[in-house]
């Protein structure tokens, strides 16, 4: 069919170079022939490749779409990462403006307490350093501070005076009654040291007294020989309770300068 059409193409040149009067050689007319032929597979070629172009598209077509496909999925993914990240950026931030925020309130705080701190006046430290004075609580004591004797018996209970004081910080102590006044609340603790001679007419004792309580008592009782009873207790004071030592009646103790009857107190610490 090619080469028909090839042959039908040549006569019509040929007829056509007749009618003008055109003369047309041998050569010319295998010349004719050969580019005819060419033409011919030139054409076939244009299509070949035509159809091999329309394949590679055909056969090209399916991975576009899947390329796509991928790129679309994996801008997705890149958004979700953008917007965690974006989250943990603003988590970030809210914390650090919070630091910086809680920076800035202690910042403020230590600024007021040194500004409160510069205001105290003369007298306010005076009062926090009496203050401070006050909660040194100690005392101790003993009967006698000159010569020496027996105290007791007698027929009641008797407050028994220590006149010698060895130490009386805070001045809880008083010299004069034998009592002592809790000049802050604390817990404080307290002995009683008594000595004596045996008799058989009475034992060598006495009481610690809280408040017109009794606490506890040093108690012997022998017909011959030293007697030296002691005994103690640590007691929750209130500011203004009172705490001294009663001899029991019918009772005595023995002290000269030796000092061997002593009564102490001391603040452990305030509450």
């Amino acid at each position: 069919m090619k080469t028909c059409g090839a042959l039908l193409v040549l006569l019509c040149c040929l007829a056509d170079a007749q009618l003008r009067g055109d003369t047309i050689s041998d050569n010319d007319i295998t010349h004719q022939g050969h580019y005819g032929e060419a033409e011919t597979r030139e054409d076939e070629g244009d299509r070949t490749e035509t159809a091999a172009t329309v394949c590679n598209q055909q056969t090209c077509q399916p991975d576009i779409h899947t390329l796509l496909r991928e790129m679309s999925a994996l801008v997705a993914e890149q958004r979700v990462e953008l917007r965690y990240t974006k989250t943990q950026m603003d988590a970030i931030e809210a914390r650090l403006r919070a630091s910086e925020n809680k920076a800035e309130t202690m910042e403020n705080r230590l600024r007021a307490n040194q500004a409160v701190n510069l205001n105290l006046t003369g007298s306010q430290v005076e009062k926090l350093w009496r203050d401070r004075e006050e909660r040194k609580v100690s005392f101790s004591t003993s009967v006698q501070s000159s010569g020496g004797g027996h105290n007791g018996p007698f027929s009641a209970k008797t407050t028994v005076i220590f006149r010698h004081v060895f130490t009386n910080i805070g001045n809880g102590y008083n010299a004069s009654t034998g009592v002592f006044t809790a000049p802050v609340r604390g817990v404080y603790h307290f002995v009683l040291f008594l000595h004596g001679y045996g008799h058989q007419s009475g034992p060598v004792a006495a009481s610690l007294r809280k408040n017109g309580e009794k606490v506890v008592s040093p108690y012997s009782w022998q017909t011959s020989g030293n007697m030296t009873p002691s005994n103690g207790a640590s007691l929750l004071l209130e500011v203004g309770d009172v705490v001294y030592v009663q001899l029991w009646a019918n009772a005595w103790f023995f002290d000269n300068i030796n000092h061997h009857t002593t009564f102490s107190g001391h603040l452990l610490f305030p509450m």
